[in-house]
């Protein structure tokens, strides 16, 4: 089980159609098939083999998606790493997995060098696989003898301390490209667009779920609302994926008025911060179909999904946006995935009683890379730790309260950081809301929200939300207007904001 097999079964059947848009450029699947072989041919003229890493800095462009077949093609081990890290990490990280090759695009080459780690090859420089020659054909099926071999090397953020390296295999990638396929509905007649970072959790499998179904990747390198809106009238784009505050930064741009309720609908995935009414109605309004899913790099990405169901389609915003605060049930292929109390033991279907999920299966990394100690936590007794907080619907949907990390505790009550921020996006004033835990010398915490607020919008009114649609306990004593620190993935940092927050308050009462 290997994507490799998916891009052949693809090039095989259809080497005509279109499988790359890049700005004017026009790609066919036998075309693309050629840029990966000049890719595996020139990794193997610098000496790459089986078990090497090769680090990728590139946005989303058609270079990106060939290094997702090109480099496993010699049994190598992709390493695409975030764009936006600093060249301190960057070093890090290539240093830690002991890459055997450098490669950027040209935008990035800077960050490569900086790094002061290897040789930096660039894309359409140096290292140009667009055109040119092609060698006597390598076959990855010499090399990939074994399912279970890394196919792909992914850091996580790295909040605390430095990034640890999370290895997946081929097995993994490509139950999960198929579960994500199937669960999503890609087929030849998709046109994904790529708003979701390649070097994400390797697009969350999508650059290999769409190779497999034959659909056509759209390449934007950078999320621009009017390159976006752009896209999908020019190119008939049919999904994008994106982080929630990609989805505020559409809805709140001027070229929304290229849409109205009446445009072909595209179908819209986003994981993390629960939609809201308020969300739902927007996106209505601009023929966006909305899907929640959960899922980490340590499974591949997207585990669970939840559709709206064809007898809420015409429901009242408000009822869609409650069952879409779910996030739903494992796909076809995803871990088998439960939710345990502190005993280990499965949580009631109440929708009440919160664990932690946990995972097992397939579609699970193999572990942290030289981090035996890390590896052995997160995978105690067989099970995946996620630190995630949830409860079970009585129909099976899972539904996530919060980060173990991040709940607030507050005169002995347990506070859900993701219910207060529900609350806050419900409000007009508010663009985007995180709430942190500050110290107070009674309650032990407060919830502490940090707020982006729309044009005319006012902490008043903030407060004034709040205080008619929160419990007492549950509502933020602090109030902190600022720009919202974020990942290149779109994340909010709260680690950043707990410190904030910590350094602001530091106990003290208003």
């Amino acid at each position: 089980m290997t994507p490799l097999d998916m891009l052949d079964r693809t090039v095989a059947e259809q080497p005509d159609a279109l499988a790359i848009v890049w700005g004017e450029q026009r790609i066919t699947w036998a075309e693309f098939d050629a840029m990966v072989q000049r890719f595996a041919g020139r990794l193997h003229d610098l000496g790459v083999g089986k078990g090497d890493v090769v680090s990728v800095i590139a946005g989303n462009i058609p270079e990106m998606l060939a290094a997702h077949f090109a480099i496993p093609t010699l049994g190598a081990v992709l390493n695409a790493i975030n764009t936006r890290l600093d060249p301190e990490t960057v070093q890090f990280i290539v240093r830690h997995c002991e890459a055997k090759v450098l490669i950027t695009d040209a935008p990035r080459a800077d960050l490569g060098r900086a790094s002061d780690t290897l040789p930096v090859h660039v894309f359409g420089q140096d290292f140009d696989i667009a055109t040119g020659p092609l060698s006597e054909r390598i076959d990855w099926r010499g090399v990939v003898t074994d399912d279970w071999q890394p196919i792909a090397l992914n850091y996580t953020s790295g909040t605390t301390g430095n990034p640890k390296g999370v290895v997946l295999h081929h097995r993994g990638a490509y139950m999960n490209a198929l579960g994500n396929a199937d669960a999503l509905g890609f087929d030849r007649d998709t046109v994904y667009l790529w708003t979701l970072p390649l070097f994400h959790c390797n697009g969350w499998c999508h650059g290999w779920a769409v190779t497999s179904a034959g659909g056509t990747h759209v390449c934007l390198d950078g999320v621009d609302p009017s390159q976006v809106y752009s896209a999908i009238e020019d190119h008939g784009v049919t999904n994008f994926f994106c982080a929630p505050v990609v989805l505020y930064m559409l809805l709140d741009h001027p070229d929304r008025v290229k849409r109205s309720a009446a445009s072909r609908p595209v179908k819209v995935g986003t994981g993390g911060a629960a939609p809201t009414s308020s969300l739902i109605e927007r996106m209505d309004a601009l023929a966006f179909d909305l899907s929640h899913l959960y899922g980490l790099t340590e499974c591949y990405g997207p585990a669970t999904v939840n559709h709206l169901p064809q007898y809420l389609r015409e429901a009242e915003a408000s009822v869609r946006a409650k069952y879409l605060a779910s996030q739903g049930k494992r796909h076809t292929t995803a871990c088998v995935l439960k939710v345990f109390d502190e005993a280990d033991q499965e949580v009631p279907h109440d929708g009440e009683t919160t664990g932690e999920i946990v995972l097992r299966g397939n579609t699970l990394m193999a572990g942290y890379l030289k981090n035996p100690d890390a590896t052995a936590e997160a995978l105690r007794d067989g099970w995946f730790r996620t630190g995630d907080l949830a409860v079970v619907l009585p129909d099976g949907r899972l539904m996530i309260k919060d980060r173990a990390k991040d709940i607030i505790i507050t005169g002995g009550e347990n506070v859900s950081s993701i219910e207060v921020e529900d609350v806050l996006h419900r409000c007009e004033a508010v663009a985007l809301a995180a709430v942190v835990a500050a110290p107070h010398e009674k309650w032990g915490e407060t919830p502490c929200a940090f707020i982006e607020l729309r044009d005319g919008g006012t902490i008043e009114e903030v407060e004034a939300h709040c205080r008619e649609h929160l419990a007492g306990f549950k509502r933020p004593r602090y109030f902190v207007p600022r720009s919202i620190p974020k990942t290149a993935t779109g994340k909010v940092q709260k680690f950043i904001l707990r410190q904030e927050a910590k350094e602001r308050f530091g106990g003290g009462d208003l």
